[in-house]
């Protein structure tokens, strides 16, 4: 798309954005962690798993194992049982060891702080180098697409995508490259808040005059029927 063309909706976008800093001001990453390899392990476990469900699993679980090299060694069927109300914890705990055995085995021992490298890691796309770039190294190389992002972008008119590195392209020109973090985080907030799958509350959202969807969003609780929920497939990076 030319600038030409990008330059109403980049508008719109440092809008929403300037809103959202004063609708969050204090707005963090949500999950609770020491160090890099922390939040890389907290975020492969927040796939299809709430933030304060993983901040109750990894206490236990960085206490037994707190760093990579441990992690690395670790049995696991312990790593499995320590992990096992995340859901699909199986898969993240085969993910989380393999991650850990190529950071000792290829890095020293240390999350690596680069996109490429962070992407040779199993379980690792760029949604969770994203989350450990920018909060553990305040390196900003993308927009970080979850599932209230990518809800919510959508519904602001910002993206027609569904995947989300293509959701996520669509975003990276519409906001400046130190914001773009900032931008998930509180995007994240305001869809826990106000904006959530069912039921939004557009009366009370401070998006709604530059919201492209407010007040269309028709709930499924409104029609009584559900959507089935697609399955992740147990193997796909996050």
């Amino acid at each position: 798309m030319s600038q030409t063309r990008l330059a109403p909706q980049r508008k719109r976008a440092l809008e929403i954005l300037r809103r959202l800093h004063i609708a969050y001001p204090d707005a963090t990453c949500t999950l609770n962690y020491e160090t890099p390899v922390q939040l890389l392990v907290a975020t492969i476990l927040s796939a299809q798993c709430t933030d304060d469900r993983v901040n109750l699993v990894t206490p236990p679980l960085f206490s037994r194992f707190p760093d990579a090299p441990s992690l690395a060694a670790a049995e696991r069927e312990e790593i499995e049982r320590l992990i096992q109300s995340t859901g699909f914890y199986r898969n993240k705990a085969k993910h989380i060891q393999g991650a850990c055995q190529k950071i000792v085995q290829d890095f020293g021992g240390q999350v690596p702080h680069t996109m490429d490298a962070l992407l040779t890691l199993p379980g690792v796309a760029r949604k969770t180098a994203n989350v450990v770039l920018a909060n553990a190294f305040g390196i900003n190389r993308g927009v970080t697409v979850d599932t209230h992002v990518k809800r919510l972008s959508k519904r602001l008119g910002l993206t027609r995508h569904e995947d989300p590195v293509k959701v996520e392209q669509d975003l990276m020109p519409l906001l400046p490259q130190p914001e773009w973090e900032n931008w998930s985080i509180r995007l994240i907030y305001h869809g826990r808040a106000v904006c959530p799958a069912r039921r939004p509350r557009c009366e009370s959202c401070c998006l709604a005059d530059v919201c492209a969807s407010a007040g269309k969003v028709v709930s499924t609780a409104v029609t009584g029927r559900q959507r089935p929920r697609k399955k992740s497939p147990k193997s796909a990076k996050v």
